[in-house]
């Protein structure tokens, strides 16, 4: 058995791989198992296993990205889907601390990369979001949500669509920002403007959006002045530790979606006391964000690389205790679970979908970095340590209802409205 054969086969156990090597040579892993697809796969060189053995992660997609390792049977999502159910978060078993070297590369690895000044900050969202809203409008809905969707199969059946689950999402959410007309809302990370228009449009109150993207925010300036609610749903490109700065007690309510994925762990603070800042003494904040279950961690190598330079995605705990100092109450905390699986699944049929498309505007192998990113992080959420938290703060312990209740009725009047 080849050192990657012992690799694959220590991993696999449910479900096969099947792998031809250069000298067209094969070796099979696993057992058939019901759940669990059967992929095979074909290396191009001989490099290729000396790549993936470096680093699995990393080494695997720059290979899958340059046509060096290919999926003839199944596809990449289930290739990865595969290698991650073998091995989900849930796997039970007896467990034990970290050794004291995993503990040090955990701390080191990526930690630079995670400061994000603010010059830095800028150009780690251009790098994602400025590749042209042309990509963007190819697989999200049609309001250009990118982020976590709200799934409700139990009302819609099976069949629901990416649109519905983003609309119910802005529903949810808005329903635990308890918004009143006339109120000044403040979104951090506004994308291309599609929360703040939709607050506007069911609630009446007065939005600035935020964002660092340059692409975003002329898309998003458009949208209002083409609703004709320039006036009362505002854009700006700054960063909001210079919104702080300059508008202290300013907003009833901040609403901040996919955004603190890419603050980074040394500024958490920085965030959240601009926030608490930002706040009325009476204010209340929703944060919307990708999280991770158990511990803090660090992000793998493909992602810093090719996909978000500066991410990081934070664990409940540094989440919550970056607040403490800043007197922000976590009045609710909830966990999505499987909800951006559902959304990744349809991101990345949407995709393969507009392949040509996709290649047309970029090239065949910024197709494969997109699908390999968007399989492994739908991977990450079916069987990894991935989830997406909504967490509402508040100000004032008295300003929220005392119960739920106005959570679930008033996302009611929102969805029939």
């Amino acid at each position: 058995m080849s050192i990657l054969g012992r690799f694959l086969n220590n991993i696999v156990k449910k479900g096969t791989i099947e792998v031809t090597y250069p000298d067209n040579s094969m070796e099979a892993y696993g057992t058939p198992a019901p759940g669990y697809p059967d992929v095979g796969i074909r290396l191009g060189d001989k490099n290729v296993v000396r790549q993936i053995l470096l680093d699995p992660r990393l080494g695997a997609a720059e290979a899958f990205m340059d046509g060096r390792l290919i999926v003839e049977q199944g596809d990449i999502m289930q290739l990865i889907q595969l290698l991650r159910a073998n091995k989900p978060f849930e796997r039970g078993g007896r467990l034990k601390d970290l050794g004291a070297f995993k503990k040090l590369k955990d701390q080191v690895a990526g930690s630079l990369d995670r400061i994000n000044r603010l010059g830095r900050s800028k150009s780690n969202v251009a790098h994602h979001y400025d590749i042209g809203n042309d990509l963007y409008d190819l697989f999200l809905d049609e309001d250009l949500q990118y982020s976590c969707a709200y799934w409700d199969f139990d009302k819609y059946g099976p069949d629901m669509t990416l649109e519905q689950a983003q609309q119910d999402k802005k529903a949810h959410i808005a329903a635990k920002l308890d918004l009143k007309a006339g109120q000044r809302v403040l979104d951090i990370g506004c994308g291309w403007g599609g929360m703040a228009l939709y607050l506007n449009r069911k609630t009446g109150v007065e939005v600035l959006g935020i964002t660092l993207s340059e692409e975003q925010l002329k898309k998003a300036q458009e949208r209002a002045e083409k609703e004709g609610v320039a006036d009362k749903v505002r854009f700006e490109l700054i960063d909001y530790r210079d919104l702080a700065r300059r508008e202290a007690g300013a907003f009833d309510r901040i609403v901040s979606v996919g955004m603190f994925e890419h603050v980074g762990t040394p500024q958490f603070r920085t965030f959240f006391r601009s926030c608490a800042n930002l706040l009325t003494s009476e204010g209340v904040m929703l944060l919307h964000t990708i999280g991770r279950m158990g511990g803090p961690g660090t992000t793998d190598a493909f992602t810093r690389k090719y996909i978000f330079p500066g991410g990081y995605i934070p664990a409940l705990s540094e989440t919550l205790a970056a607040s403490e100092p800043y007197r922000l109450i976590a009045t609710d905390i909830e966990n999505l679970r499987l909800h951006y699986a559902f959304t990744l699944r349809e991101w990345y049929r949407r995709t393969v979908d507009n392949r040509d498309k996709i290649v047309a505007l970029y090239d065949e192998r910024f197709y494969r970095m997109w699908i390999f990113y968007l399989a492994g992080a739908t991977a990450a959420f079916e069987g990894g340590g991935m989830c997406n938290y909504q967490i509402q703060f508040s100000r004032n312990r008295r300003i929220l209802p005392l119960t739920r209740n106005y959570i679930r009725e008033a996302e009611q009047r929102l969805r029939e409205n």
